[in-house]
């Protein structure tokens, strides 16, 4: 999942030391986060954007991935 996260600190002027410390991680957390080697879970998300003012979906961009075929909600076709 790509993010904006650079783009909001440097329009803030934060470092990734500060927004860590905002809201409760490592920096090397954030560098993570930053460079797509990991991707935040729910929570940690919402906090990211609160930080912010952004919702989510400003902060996240979702690349769809591939349908996976043979599962519950949907019938192989």
């Amino acid at each position: 999942m790509r993010n904006r996260i650079h783009v909001l600190r440097a329009e803030k002027e934060w470092t990734q030391a500060r927004l860590a410390e905002e809201i409760g991680v490592s920096r090397q957390a954030i560098v993570a986060i930053e460079n797509g080697k990991y991707d935040p879970a729910l929570p940690l998300a919402f906090k990211i954007a609160r930080a912010f003012g952004k919702t989510i979906e400003e902060v996240f961009l979702w690349e769809n991935p591939p349908v996976q075929k043979n599962t519950p909600w949907r019938k192989e076709t």
